[in-house]
């Protein structure tokens, strides 16, 4: 674990860039203002810098509770952008003789507004979408307005999908089924001569080069998609024999999403093109070579092999895709293919951040456990008030070892019933303070020993949010998948705390204890003192920002607790405002009804079964009727109400 906040001897703005690593993950879209603000930059260097706590303002004024989460759209046309500009620079370099053609990979984020702005801004790059399911598909085909949009059809297909993506031909779309096994191209053979157009295929080969990182099990000799070179070489035979083999226009592989290591792209890119050479010289003229997914994001500013984090850049990236496929090309003296790379996650994970208000704290240490000491102490009590009042003079480590020890021995105590609650309750406060003191005595030294960094981490408080893990950060929860966390505001005062944060679900599982940090994973987060406000009857708000969010997070999101999606901004940068944006749109979140509704629960019945329990209670006059219908009312009213909770 990293120093603590709290032994920076000084602080300032880039004090706080440096501990939350914001200008290093934040990619060029994040900084703080002189204000100590979070500002969010969606054109980089060359538009506005728009003030997320002003876009809070603006949110609480429309009446929107909390969480809620910002889209900078113009953060999404600016990646899309980005990656064309990259392969074409990697293009012009390279003296590549093919084109670049990107799809958006509809899974990593299905929502209207977001596939919207990518297709918008992919207009002037032919960019187009992958797809994977019959929904998807659907959804794709009515979106895909222009004449040649190119459409890559992965997953497993059924004879609806099929005749769906021929229809898609029909209508001058370049839909492009990729055959995942061999009996899915026997189906499309079958079912193109029956509606009469001829199919565009591609086959995914099934690489022996695996991915690393995390989704490094999803590639590689035994993945759950794609052929291998004997059931290629049997696809082939099938074209063959059915004078199809001008509709094989796409080699496919995939080596898994958050590629973290630059060198397994490389060693993939060169077996496929290697594969998509060979097959050129038998005879088929393939037009595309689709390099997959993989593409990503980091993470935690570290620009390491670590899996939430890369070891290169995006130009990189497109460097050695470029170089290697010409570099095969040129050798085998084939045609170089046009390019086709379904990067999602680097497209669409920097343009929404996660705003979640912090509404309490746990703390080992409060003033409210503070206790008096007489004479006729416990003898553990007496103990630790020894080692407390002499701490300055004795060896730090023993002291704590001592103090643990007396701690141990007054659970055993107490569970053998000869020590009282008092007791234990002193004791145990007494072990916190001298923990307490013992943690703030390493700091600043340069060797500090585990198990106080173990300690300093178990001091830590516990900060309340009012969010759930499981809806808007499902990859933390399941897959340990690390984002950027930090406050919203006060970035110009030095955090004094450390924390885990807690949601607001049922389950224990609903934290996050793991947070980003560049030599290592810190098991805490730096947080400011959260202060009462003004009229003393509740917190001053603290927000804290979940970046990086909008690859997968935004859209599976479970239902834990039914407390569903979270409201929603969208911001668009426009010079003519006074502010240099606006709000265009909000999207009001679930609402208690719609969540119960979608787990079969009827709003009418619900009222009803409601109406007659106050009924029978006004009966037996447990209650008067006035009452009753004001408690209906508050129900009726209720179910219409956000799921999360309001402060």
């Amino acid at each position: 674990m990293s120093e603590p906040a709290s032994a920076t001897p000084a602080w300032d703005l880039q004090a706080a860039r440096n501990l939350y690593s914001i200008h290093r993950w934040g990619s060029k879209y994040f900084d703080i203002n002189d204000a100590g603000h979070v500002v969010a930059m969606p054109l980089q260097d060359a538009g506005a810098a728009v003030d997320i706590n002003d876009v809070i303002e603006e949110a609480k004024a429309r009446g929107l509770k909390f969480p809620v989460l910002i889209r900078f759209q113009d953060i999404l046309r600016h990646r899309v952008e980005s990656i064309n500009t990259a392969f074409r620079n990697s293009i012009k370099e390279y003296n590549y003789q093919g084109n670049y053609r990107g799809v958006f990979p509809i899974k990593v984020n299905q929502l209207r507004e977001v596939v919207e702005e990518i297709l918008d801004a992919g207009k002037p790059f032919n960019f187009g979408l992958e797809v994977g399911s019959k929904p998807e598909l659907f959804a794709g085909l009515a979106m895909q307005s222009q004449m040649g949009s190119l459409i890559i059809c992965n997953g497993y297909k059924d004879a609806e999908f099929v005749r769906m993506a021929l229809v898609g031909n029909k209508l001058g779309r370049k839909v492009i089924m990729v055959v995942e096994k061999l009996e899915e191209l026997r189906q499309i053979i079958t079912i193109s001569k029956q509606i009469g157009v001829e199919p565009l295929v591609g086959i995914r080969m099934r690489l022996v080069c695996k991915g690393a990182g995390r989704w490094s099990e999803s590639g590689g000799e035994n993945a759950k998609f794609g052929l291998n070179t004997a059931e290629l070489l049997a696809a082939l035979d099938l074209l063959k024999a059915e004078n199809l083999t001008h509709c094989f226009k796409l080699l496919h592989f995939h080596i898994g999403s958050q590629v973290p290591d630059i060198l397994t792209v490389k060693k993939a890119v060169q077996e496929a093109s290697r594969f998509y050479a060979k097959l050129y010289k038998m005879g088929f003229a393939l037009e595309y070579i689709d390099v997959g997914g993989g593409l990503g994001v980091d993470y935690d500013g570290s620009r390491s092999a670590f899996d939430s984090s890369t070891n290169y850049t995006l130009q990189e990236y497109t460097n050695d895709i470029v170089y290697y496929i010409a570099d095969v090309c040129n050798a085998e003296g084939v045609p170089h293919p046009e390019i086709v790379s379904e990067s999602g996650r680097a497209l669409v994970a920097h343009h929404s951040v996660l705003v979640v208000e912090v509404f309490g704290a746990i703390k080992k240490l409060r003033q409210e456990t503070q206790f008096s000491y007489g004479e006729n102490e416990h003898p553990l009590v007496k103990e630790l008030l020894e080692i407390r009042k002499n701490l300055a003079q004795l060896n730090k480590l023993e002291a704590y070892h001592d103090a643990l020890e007396r701690k141990d021995d007054a659970q055993n105590m107490f569970t053998f019933g000869v020590l009282d609650l008092q007791d234990k309750a002193k004791i145990e406060c007494l072990y916190w303070e001298i923990s307490d003191d013992v943690v703030k005595s390493f700091h600043g030294q340069a060797y500090v020993p585990e198990e106080i960094r173990k300690l300093e981490d178990s001091l830590g408080d516990q900060y309340l949010c009012n969010f759930s893990v499981f809806q808007s950060l499902l990859d933390h929860w399941a897959l340990g998948q690390l984002f950027p966390i930090m406050p919203l505001s006060r970035l110009n005062e030095q955090p004094t705390r450390e924390a885990t944060l807690v949601d607001i679900t049922c389950d224990s599982d609903g934290q996050i204890n793991k947070f980003i940090d560049l030599r290592d994973v810190r098991d805490t987060l730096p947080l400011h003192e959260l202060h009462q406000n003004g009229a003393g009857n509740g917190l001053e708000p603290y927000y804290l920002g979940f970046f990086l969010m909008g690859a997968y997070q935004d859209i599976m999101g479970d239902l834990h607790n039914l407390f569903g999606r979270v409201n929603e901004v969208h911001v668009f940068l426009d010079p003519d405002e006074p502010t240099g944006y606006y709000v265009e749109e909000i999207i009001e979140g679930t609402t208690i009804v719609q969540a119960l509704s979608s787990v079969q629960y009827d709003e009418k019945e619900l009222a009803r079964q409601m109406k007659a329990q106050i009924d029978e209670a006004i009966k037996s006059d447990r209650m008067k009727p006035s009452e009753g219908m004001r408690l209906l009312d508050d129900y009726e009213r209720g179910l219409k109400n956000y799921t999360y909770l309001s402060f």
